[in-house]
């Protein structure tokens, strides 16, 4: 229990000593106003100060990141468009029989004989038709 009163008694004479200093340097004139912010206190004007400042910074890296993956794609896309066009151009020409569009496609071996036999028996009418205006 006496270790608490010499404890408050101890704090008490430490706090009149602290504020009489200060009642001496304002009787002289030399105390200056200083504004101490509390710990738990919010300065609104440094938050607004840094905010606005770092703010700006960020708005800048995420502003050229944009315009950078902006340029970065259109180039990517016209070199792409190049490159298909001339696709399509090779594409078309190898598709070209006799300057005319078409496809070469092979036709099967007995597709092309069907077609050999009737162009034989078309001749061969032919003939015996001929021969017969001759006769």
């Amino acid at each position: 229990m006496y270790i608490f009163l010499i404890l408050f008694f101890v704090s008490l004479i430490s706090i009149i000593l602290m504020v009489g200093r200060k009642l001496k340097l304002v009787r002289n004139g030399q105390i200056v106003e200083t504004y101490h912010s509390h710990p738990f206190v919010l300065d609104f004007d440094k938050i607004k100060y840094q905010s606005l400042k770092y703010g700006k910074g960020v708005l800048y890296l995420i502003l050229f990141i944009t315009i950078r993956f902006y340029i970065r794609s259109s180039n990517f896309l016209k070199s792409k468009y190049a490159d298909m066009k001339i696709k399509i151009k090779n594409m078309n020409k190898k598709n070209m029989v006799n300057g005319a569009p078409g496809e070469k496609v092979e036709v099967s071996k007995f597709l092309r004989k069907i077609s050999d036999y009737k162009h034989k028996i078309r001749e061969i009418k032919h003939k015996i038709h001929e021969e017969e205006k001759n006769s």
